[in-house]
């Protein structure tokens, strides 16, 4: 019967848009993923549009297969690597239930997308409102992703790994929250608080 704040599982996103900087993509989504990969805060799948796809999956695959991590991937981006000759024990079919993974290993799943639109449908449908990241060059692009997509923490070019109480000025950090109510996204001592109105009077009335 007591309120909780409760801290789910992170599946977090990195969308690389239409617009998107493709360097910096990539940069981004190696942070993402591997820069730690057994926190909550850790992306979990990339998605990609349609658009840039057949330039950049390859090569960030060829990236992620250097550094030993499995990707687990969508018929589209299969046909993709296949073409540019990217295959091996570590390249797998995603299915179903692939996209609402939350590994904590070497492990990512890809998609390709049509849109920013739909890019924040799947991350609605399989993410787990924690932490997602646009890497795009336009700025309207990126709020609007931000307006669109339901999380704790939503960023504009910057790695997930990032949403962290320390890393928010909060100090040590107590966990994530991804509720709405009362606290939501990297929690610290505060967050963890309450508060109670004390009054002194001498004899105020309300009129």
């Amino acid at each position: 019967r007591i309120p909780t704040i409760k801290h789910s599982k992170g599946v977090c996103h990195v969308y690389v848009d239409e617009l998107a900087a493709l360097d910096l993509a990539q940069v981004i989504l190696l942070n993402s993923k591997l820069q730690r990969v057994s926190t909550c805060n850790t992306a979990e799948t990339l998605l990609v549009h349609r658009a840039r796809a057949r330039e950049f999956l390859p090569n960030v695959s060829k990236a992620l297969l250097e550094r030993s991590c499995e990707i687990r991937v969508c018929p589209e981006t299969r046909a993709i690597l296949n073409a540019a000759g990217i295959s091996g024990e570590l390249v797998k079919d995603a299915d179903e239930n692939t996209f609402y993974s939350e590994y904590l290993d070497r492990i990512l799943s890809v998609k390709v997308v049509g849109s920013i639109q739909e890019a924040a449908d799947h991350i609605e449908k399989y993410g787990s409102r924690h932490t997602e990241a646009i890497i795009t060059s336009d700025a309207e692009r990126g709020r609007l992703f931000q307006n669109l997509v339901d999380s704790a923490c939503v960023l504009v070019n910057a790695s997930t790994r990032l949403c962290d109480g320390f890393e928010f000025g909060l100090g040590a950090e107590i966990g994530i929250s991804t509720d709405k109510l009362h606290a939501r996204g990297p929690m610290g001592l505060e967050e963890l608080t309450t508060y109670k109105w004390l009054g002194d009077g001498s004899g105020q009335l309300r009129t």
